[in-house]
């Protein structure tokens, strides 16, 4: 995310005709002076005949990756005179080469530029393809090459296609509602439902569904998206940074929040972000600003732990034995999952096949420390009608839901203006208690905490909750009304809640 200017340089002399690589690349990178050699012999370009050292620097920073093979190939032909050296010292290079000399795509585009423009540079070269993602970043001129020839062209000052002038982000269209998301008004019944989901999206709230097979908590979870407002223009270039970094063609900012749903075999990984060579952001940061959605969460197991600093901190940092990367990763997470692996138990007029051993072991593979970081619990009930009345109303639609959000969020945006935070669910305890006035009538939570049926993350967690059940309503300050309402939910009722 936060990308380091690599300087290539190149150096001929005595010695036997070979390319010699340093400053710490990996095995794809060192691969690239065959790479490269090829490319400009295959397009007729100068490539010095005797000893070639291409260094990368700084020496110390481990390289990864293919994208350097631009650069590369470009040092190397200036060293032969073949690249005027006036636009180097302020051109980003960035592509990888196949053997004929055709410029080849590469991932995290926009995080790179983002970084080139920060470190002064005006100028960018990119493969062609990527030119409407790099020109997202104001301050850049940026031109597209499809071959390497095209790149000297470029260099050498020669006529090319007009240059993709860098966009102002602000103006780029929004990206169509439907966003592949389904409408909430496709949701029949489940009041209580579609109630904990508006509070989950107007405070930001992780949500735990739990249920019968079939009740409709995937179909309820789904729509969570559409009544989510829209990334603003910060967050935009966030999230469309990280989805660049995972290799996902950008055709503009993403504007939407994302919708991430890993099925549950994945790996820890895959889910966290990492692995072996290059260090790749996982499903958690491609779900940043969006919705992470695990269902059958129980089957997850012990991966879901990994999520416990994500969670509480909003950021993921993977470290390996050479490298490590830090990845956004504040996401709003919604578990769903049966009550036993039959799905049946404690369902009126079913017959459950597990017995109390096996139901107890499937509900402890939700650990306690994850299930202490959701905000909202809801059990979900089967619908008691095939058909609706023809006379009753039809259920809202998003837009209707997301507009009483937008109150909500707009509410908690001006109450916690000149932090760091924007919704409820992100303010950390110590700012919530000392910084804004608690409710009165606590007495409910005072019991629960000593029942031991809240740890005070959870009275935390409640609180927040509260705020935002008062930001729906209107009202200023939280009162005892809310903060049993915010109990109920946290504890599983969100009926009495409604």
């Amino acid at each position: 995310m936060d990308g380091v200017p690599v300087e290539v340089e190149a150096a001929k002399g005595g010695g036997l005709p070979r390319t010699l690589l340093v400053g710490l690349p990996d095995k794809a990178l060192s691969e690239a002076k065959d790479r490269v050699k090829a490319a400009v012999a295959a397009e007729g370009l100068p490539y010095p005949p005797q000893l070639v050292t291409i260094n990368l620097s700084p020496a110390s920073l481990p390289k990864m990756g293919s994208h350097y093979d631009v650069a590369i190939a470009v040092a190397a032909m200036a060293a032969e005179g073949g690249v005027r050296p006036g636009l180097l010292s302020r051109t980003v290079l960035l592509g990888e080469l196949s053997l004929d000399g055709r410029v080849r795509r590469v991932r995290g585009v926009l995080p790179a530029l983002l970084a080139a423009a920060r470190a002064g540079f005006d100028h960018a070269i990119v493969p062609t393809g990527q030119q409407d993602e790099a020109s997202l970043v104001p301050g850049l001129t940026v031109w597209a090459a499809g071959r390497l020839q095209e790149v000297a062209l470029i260099l050498n000052g020669k006529p090319v296609d007009n240059p993709t002038e860098s966009a102002d982000p602000s103006w780029l269209p929004a990206e169509d509602r439907a966003d592949g998301h389904a409408d909430l008004s496709d949701v029949i019944g489940h009041a209580d439902g579609r109630f904990a989901l508006e509070v989950a999206a107007s405070g930001r709230h992780h949500l735990f569904l739990h249920g019968a097979p079939g009740v409709g908590k995937t179909m309820l979870a789904s729509r969570l998206p559409s009544i989510l407002p829209d990334l603003t223009l910060d967050e935009s270039v966030e999230v469309s940074a990280v989805h660049s970094l995972a290799g996902r063609r950008l055709d503009g900012l993403v504007t939407r929040p994302p919708f991430a749903d890993p099925h549950h075999t994945v790996t820890p990984v895959a889910l966290v972000g990492g692995g072996s060579g290059e260090l790749r952001p996982g499903e958690i940061s491609l779900a940043h600003r969006g919705v992470l959605f695990l269902d059958e969460a129980p089957d997850f197991g012990p991966k879901l732990d990994a999520l416990r600093t994500p969670l509480e901190g909003g950021w993921i940092t993977v470290n390996r034995a050479r490298a490590s990367a830090r990845f956004p990763a504040r996401f709003l997470l919604v578990l769903a999952a049966n009550p036993c692996p039959c799905g049946m138990h404690g369902v009126a007029g079913a017959e459950c096949r597990c017995d109390a051993v096996k139901v107890r072991r499937y509900q402890d593979r939700l650990s306690g420390p994850i299930m202490d970081r959701i905000d909202l619990r809801h059990h979900m009930t089967g619908v008691n009608r095939v058909l609706a009345d023809l006379g009753e109303s039809a259920p809202e639609p998003s837009s209707t839901v997301l507009q009483r959000v937008l109150e909500a969020r707009d509410r908690q945006a001006r109450r916690l203006r000149g932090t760091p935070w924007s919704t409820n669910g992100e303010i950390p305890g110590p700012y919530l208690r000392r910084h804004l006035p608690l409710p009165q009538d606590l007495g409910a939570l005072n019991n629960a905490l000593e029942r031991g049926r809240l740890s005070m993350r959870g009275v935390d967690k409640v609180l927040k909750v509260a705020w935002t059940l008062t930001d729906m309503s209107g009202r200023d300050v939280p009162g005892g009304r809310e903060v049993r309402a915010a109990l109920q939910l946290r504890l599983g009722s969100a009926r009495s809640a409604a």
